[in-house]
């Protein structure tokens, strides 16, 4: 039997949840077991769950049936824990190191107690780490064992499940679990102190409350997110209070928890807009039903509306209603303000157009901030043109790249009225980038997000800490253009983690494949010597393509490969095919017979497989690339530098499978020496190129494009990626 048993329900947490159990399985207190529960999350948490099961025997993954809730999450885990004492901790949030082997030696220090309280940190979603008024509520306490009727103070503790642990056996024989609907963890939290025969108390952070960004929008038809109302809120004391009565033994506690109760539904009476009559009757009937005899109310002004509220006079109350509305009234004016300032510089034309109805059959395409036609954007829309020719595409084109545009392909240039009114009628939009902040998303139009990269370095939000990589970005208009995602499209369950942690949004996961990899499943041999041939590559010439990234702490492109040394190291049967990052509009070097300057041809792909090898440092083509299943070989000069400034999201050289893809070197001799040792494609390095191949591309069928066609704009529900 494990002294601890740690359980971890979780819904919409795959971002984070990854760390989060990390953070638990890294303690130095090891005699635990940890629990986690899923109920058919839609973002597929419970895959990780079950990731972690597979590899560590302290770790069970409980899948429950859809629609458990997350009452039904918790008591599950309650139901099959083991451990001497439960703990919570949510999916989002994580244990400090050493927190267990504090929580222990408490425990033992204090002789045993039902219920230990331990503190907690918050850090905000955009913001620094901070203390807290548990925290700090804690500070000032004796270590126990305390109980409830000798400190009310307990009740100061925030009332939620993670910050305690709770015997097993008091669970057990008060028969305590958690209510539904959105107060039932509160309760539960109130509860286990109200029946501890001892409480001790830890002044020590032992969890990291890591807040994520209020999401209104959700879509989880399973699991509604549109928050409490205040008579939920009448419900759930109603119910604390019915199991306290039922408890004679609990009597000395009852007149602290109605308290508590009072000063709560007082507090959520200024949010009540709608239907207060019947608000303030069913505060009424609550106190009517759970009042404890001799209870007195505050003398005073203090006393004032609680007395009100539990009489059920409303009429009385009508001066508040009016003080409050006033004061709302008040706090919205420079909200409005600011908007109709906003409204006056909305294009005339632009907001005409969002008057009329909305196309079915019109869809926009964009790619790379209007370069032109390329990328995952058009291979959906020619997998469009084949599964769904009734819906017509226009591409948004800069007007410097319209010469770029294929013979055909209808487009249009920002700025022009057809723009505008493209953008305000059609109903399907798909980029790999962000549409520009002027575009107005009305209901029912469709915005899918197909990103461009496959992330080793830190994305999006996550930028916050790096400075130098963030470059000045707008976080918060960064958020305001997320929100606009309905859908975001996912190379591999990789991705689908590291964007649902940068990019916090009520976007569903299309975990597809990259659409525009399908050509690496089924080009063919002719097709590929033939762009070979176009490139200007010998037959029997071994291609290298080398592409390295583009560096956001450097202001120009600097070539970190001697080329003239490695070509004249290698011989004239290889070529090297440069490929500058598209920032920077070229490579700028001199010629040479065994270098073809490919930085500004259109189509990467057709790159990657014309080369035979791919030599790269942190560039995201090398998960494009591990589809083709070629060697990929490594450069990394200045990882350290990188990793520090930038940020990564996992060691690419750390040579363990699934992280290192090949060969590595670190200068121009070294990398010389593994193209004429043979060691680019030795058995060795094979291995790791497989292991990071089924790691990041697992759907490597040729059906990706396919598969968001046909959900986006079919509606269908297509075999899930890697199925035939």
């Amino acid at each position: 039997m494990p002294r601890l048993s740690v359980i971890i329900p979780v819904r919409r947490a795959r971002g984070s949840l990854r760390e989060c159990l990390e953070s638990v399985l890294s303690q130095s207190f090891t005699d635990i077991e940890v629990i986690g529960v899923d109920d058919g999350a839609p973002d597929g948490s419970g895959l990780v769950l079950d990731e972690f099961a597979a590899r560590d025997s302290r770790v069970r993954a409980v899948h429950l049936e859809p629609g458990a809730g997350a009452h039904g999450r918790r008591n599950a885990g309650i139901e099959e824990a083991a451990g001497d004492y439960i703990l919570f901790l949510e999916g989002h949030y994580i244990h400090l190191p050493g927190a267990l082997q504090d929580v222990v030696d408490r425990l033992e220090s204090t002789g045993d107690p039902d219920v230990l309280l331990f503190g907690h940190r918050k850090r905000p979603f955009r913001g620094k780490t901070r203390s807290t008024r548990s925290l700090e509520k804690l500070s000032g306490m004796p270590a126990g064992p305390l109980t409830l009727a000798k400190r009310p103070d307990l009740l100061d503790i925030a009332p939620v499940s993670w910050n305690r642990a709770v015997r097993r056996a008091v669970l057990e024989r008060e028969t305590l679990t958690f209510g539904p609907g959105p107060h039932g963890e509160r309760m539960y939290a109130l509860a286990t102190v109200a029946v501890a025969a001892s409480v001790a108390t830890l002044d020590t952070a032992c969890v990291e409350h890591r807040q994520q960004r209020y999401l209104p929008g959700l879509v989880d038809d399973a699991e509604p997110s549109g928050g409490s109302t205040p008579l939920e809120l009448v419900e759930a004391y109603d119910a604390l209070m019915t199991f306290v009565e039922a408890r004679p033994a609990l009597n000395g506690v009852r007149g602290l928890l109605f308290d508590r109760a009072v000063q709560e539904l007082l507090s959520a009476y200024p949010t009540v807009t709608k239907r207060r009559r019947q608000y303030v009757g069913a505060v009424a009937a609550f106190h009517r039903a759970h009042r404890p005899e001799g209870f007195k109310f505050p003398g005073g002004a203090k006393g004032l509306r609680p007395q009100l509220m539990g009489g059920g006079k409303f009429t009385a109350l009508g001066a508040l209603d009016t003080a409050l509305a006033t004061r709302r009234s008040l706090r919205s004016a420079p909200t409005t303000a600011r908007a109709k300032a906003k409204k006056q510089f909305t294009k005339r034309y632009y907001k005409a157009q969002r008057k009329l109805p909305l196309d079915p059959k019109l869809a926009v395409y964009a790619a790379y901030w209007n370069r032109g036609v390329s990328c995952n954007p058009e291979a959906i829309y020619r997998k469009a043109q084949e599964l769904a020719p009734d819906i017509h595409g226009v591409w948004v084109v800069s007007k410097n790249n319209v010469d770029s545009v294929p013979k055909g392909i209808d487009y249009v240039v920002p700025g022009t009225r057809r723009y505008w009114s493209v953008l305000a009628r059609a109903t399907y939009f798909f980029n790999n980038v962000n549409f520009p902040d002027h575009l107005v998303k009305r209901p029912g139009q469709i915005h899918v997000m197909t990103h461009h990269g496959t992330p080793l370095k830190i994305m999006g939000m996550d930028q916050q800490n790096y400075p130098a990589a963030a470059q000045g970005l707008n976080f918060d208009r960064l958020l305001k253009r997320v929100d606009r995602w309905d859908w975001s499209v996912s190379a591999n369950p990789h991705s689908t983690e590291v964007w649902s942690r940068a990019y916090p949004s009520a976007a569903r996961p299309l975990e597809t494949g990259y659409p525009r990899n399908d050509v690496f499943a089924t080009a063919t041999e002719e097709q590929i010597a033939k762009i070979r041939e176009d490139l200007g590559i010998r037959p029997g010439q071994r291609a290298v393509l080398y592409a390295p990234t583009h560096r956001d702490y450097e202001s120009g492109f600097t070539n970190r490969l001697d080329l003239d040394r490695f070509c004249a190291a290698v011989g004239p049967d290889t070529v090297v095919l440069m490929r500058a990052h598209y920032f920077y509009g070229g490579s700028g070097l001199a010629e040479n017979a065994s270098v073809i300057d490919v930085s500004t041809y259109p189509r990467v792909e057709d790159l990657c497989l014309a080369a035979d090898a791919l030599i790269t440092d942190y560039s995201s083509v090398m998960f494009d690339y591990a589809h083709l299943n070629r060697p990929i070989v490594i450069l990394a000069p200045d990882w350290e530098t990188y990793r520090t400034v930038r940020g990564v999201v996992f060691d690419l050289l750390s040579g363990q499978p699934g992280e290192t893809p090949g060969a590595v070197a670190t200068d121009t001799d070294e990398l010389a020496a593994i193209f004429t040792d043979g060691s680019w494609n030795s058995p060795e390095n094979e291995a790791l190129l497989k292991a990071f191949k089924e790691r990041f591309c697992p759907y490597d069928d040729g059906r990706a494009a396919e598969r968001v066609v046909r959900r986006v704009l079919l509606g269908e529900e297509p075999p899930a990626a890697g199925t035939v």
